[in-house]
């Protein structure tokens, strides 16, 4: 495998005099920019939902695919065709798979080790054997190898439901590459969708099935199990995964505190600026569920306050109920505030209990529990992107505990999701959380950058500044900030604010009117117009002109963007030039795009490109995951983002360079740049 030469850290800093927003991160191959895997992701898998069962004819798939520089979202269409050549693979956008983890997880050695290891000792004659969600195939080859060394009879069968046509289609590729499209039954099906006497011979005698996520339900584990046992499996079948059972802690940590505390972060801010005001401090809030994290990365910010404890356990084996609800009492190690619970899984692949793949973080490999049993694949140890540790944000500055002293937790699961309530004893819940309240729910990290004192310092003194010379001045908030409608209308009691709230639309305007008073301001002067930008123009909109034109930029639910997605905000500047005051003040004014060269070890080995995989040849996914190194010449992955902190080992190899600046007091227009780095006394030259 080639070592990670050159990885790039890439930012776009908008200029509100001083203010930087986060970076994100790509990474590159030795010879070109390649390109990565979104932070926060989904996999669709033939859990996920989908259109009825098509008519007769070639299978189709649509995919909504969104154009981040003006919002506006289109339909891809991707049709399986009557050939499946290498003409007919061409027709499927590649982009559609370069998002998923796909790559990721079949990079994860431990995991792949243990499947294969759990099937070759499960299916000891030949059998039938339904593979759910069969992504490339893997498992599916798994099984199919695995009886072939038993002697072929007639009654071994592999049958693989993939409901996602691209998947299909490339799984089909991967079957072809290896010698086992004979051997495999395809199906571009929802496995909900297959019928005993239509689609499958027989009822399977095995289920292998890997739709898990790092909660372990999120990818709809629990309807697919029920629907398989009911409709598709004979009685009593053999599974793999055999049992998987979740485990959590209390943890103390400020990092996380501050993740979902806007109302505290907003007191020690004090400025003025109120989006979560004294009695209204739920009203905007961090959703309240699991949060996929690398905990290991802050686990010098992390107090543990409890030891670790089983909260559910799920047989694979018998069809698994839609509820369940669990009371603990669990013993407080130390004094602290409780502000979050991490959670994790174990999974027993096998019967016997003899192969095991974990989620711990690395903090229980040296504890003296048996929560990990000592032979577990552990996830940490060949670090993946696509199973994480689960954070449950706790509500308020957390709950106070008392070393030796118990708290009562509380779990309950659904079909998709698990939550968790605390509480001191069984009648008195700590800080329960009421969703009526709550008029808009952000991600932990937007929540964190609206309590980021420095953050806010420099928007209101840019803004500040400019309204001082301008009287009744009409501003246009670009985006879905309700911090610069809220402080644009706070600092001028006679300013007339137009917000286009294009995510946000009606819930943006009932929640301007909920905080109007505790920020001192009319509502009357403020407008929601909850539509793009651009309708300002086609609307007839020409009574005055815009003295300030605004934005973070921020567009409620396109977060995770690349830096330049947010050019979007240059865009629809550009749209309403002719409204546009001569003197109109417009923040962001600059954007730059930095890069900084990096090692990425970690990341690296999780998206490089794959040659075999326990004894199946993968190299024909690369091009279309979006794989790292060794391409092809000419051959590029996708560009995505990443959180920093979340990619594991990290080291600088160059300070950080301007490349680009995109200045937004002009109309929009064609940018291009060119830089070096030096890298152990050696050039790197990057265009954009």
């Amino acid at each position: 495998m080639p070592s990670p030469l050159l990885c790039l850290k890439a930012s776009i800093s908008t200029n509100y005099l001083r203010s930087v927003l986060p970076h994100l991160l790509l990474i590159s191959s030795p010879r070109r920019f390649a390109r990565g895997i979104s932070a926060r992701e989904m996999r669709l898998r033939s859990a996920s939902s989908s259109a009825s069962a098509s008519p007769p004819g070639p299978t189709r798939s649509f995919q909504l695919r969104v154009n981040p520089l003006t919002g506006e979202s289109e339909w891809i269409v991707v049709e399986e065709g009557e050939e499946e050549g290498e003409e007919e693979e061409k027709k499927t956008p590649k982009s559609l798979l370069a998002t998923t983890s796909y790559l990721d997880m079949l990079n994860d050695s431990p995991r792949n080790r243990a499947f294969r290891e759990a099937i070759e000792k499960t299916i000891t004659k030949p059998c039938h054997v339904l593979d759910i969600g069969a992504g490339t195939g893997l498992l599916s080859m798994m099984a199919g190898r695995a009886m072939a060394k038993l002697g072929g009879t007639e009654e071994e069968r592999v049958s693989a439901c993939e409901s996602y046509l691209p998947m299909g289609k490339l799984l089909r590729r991967v079957l072809r590459a290896n010698g086992m499209e004979e051997k495999v039954k395809v199906f571009h099906k929802r496995s909900d969708e297959l019928r005993v006497g239509v689609d499958l011979d027989s009822p399977a005698d095995v289920l292998v099935s890997e739709i898990l996520d790092s909660e372990l339900l999120g990818e709809g584990l629990i309807p697919t199990l029920q629907q398989a046992h009911e409709m598709l499996l004979v009685k009593n079948p053999q599974t793999i995964p055999y049992r998987a059972t979740t485990y959590g802690q209390l943890v103390e940590s400020t990092f996380l505190w501050k993740l979902h505390d806007l109302y505290s972060s907003e007191l020690n801010a004090s400025d003025g600026i109120h989006l979560a005001p004294a009695g209204l401090e739920r009203i905007i809030h961090v959703k309240q569920q699991q949060y996929a994290m690398h905990c290991d990365a802050i686990s010098q910010e992390i107090r543990l306050l409890s030891e670790p404890f089983k909260i559910f356990e799920f047989d694979f084996w018998k069809r698994p109920d839609s509820h369940g609800e669990t009371e603990i009492w669990v013993k407080a190690i130390d004094d602290g505030k409780v502000h979050a619970v991490i959670s994790w899984w174990v999974l027993q692949l096998d019967y016997e209990g003899s192969i095991f793949y974990s989620t711990a973080p690395r903090w229980m490999r040296s504890s003296d529990t048996e929560i990990v049993p000592t032979h577990a694949s552990v996830g940490g140890e060949n670090w993946c992107n696509h199973w994480k540790q689960c954070v449950w944000l706790t509500h308020g500055t957390g709950m106070p505990v008392s070393k030796d002293k118990h708290v009562l937790f509380k779990a309950v699961h659904d079909d998709t999701s698990v939550s968790y309530c605390l509480k001191f004893d069984e009648q008195r819940a700590y800080n329960d959380f009421n969703s009526a309240n709550c008029l808009i729910t952000l991600l932990p990290e937007r929540i964190a950058l609206y309590g980021d004192k420095d953050w806010r310092l420099a928007l209101i003194r840019a803004v500040k500044n400019a309204l001082c010379v301008r009287s009744s001045p009409l501003c246009v908030v670009a985006d879905d900030s309700v911090f610069l409608t809220i402080l644009t209308a706070s600092l001028s009691k006679t300013s007339n604010v137009i917000s286009t709230f294009p995510g946000l639309r009606a819930k943006g305007a009932r929640y301007l009117q909920a905080v109007a008073d505790a920020n001192g301001f009319s509502i009357d002067h403020i407008e929601v117009i909850g539509r793009r930008t651009a309708c300002l123009i086609s609307d007839g909109f020409r009574q005055r002109k815009v003295d300030l034109f605004v934005g973070e930029p921020y567009y409620y639910g396109n977060e995770g963007m690349l830096p330049w997605q947010n050019l979007r905000f240059w865009k629809e500047r550009t749209l309403l030039d002719s409204i546009l005051a001569e003197d109109v003040f417009i923040m962001p004014c600059k954007g730059t795009l930095k890069v900084c060269a990096m090692s990425l070890p970690n990341l690296w080995r999780s998206q490089c490109c794959l040659q075999d995989v326990e004894g199946f040849d993968h190299s024909v996914v690369n091009e279309t995951l979006g794989a790292c190194g060794d391409l092809p010449p000419m051959q590029e992955g996708p560009c995505l983002p990443y959180y920093i902190w979340q990619c594991g080992e990290v080291k600088k190899l160059s300070e950080a360079i301007s490349i680009m600046e995109f200045n937004f007091s002009e109309p929009i227009h064609a940018c291009f740049g060119k830089t070096k780095i030096y890298i152990h006394h050696m050039e790197f030259y990057f265009y954009t």
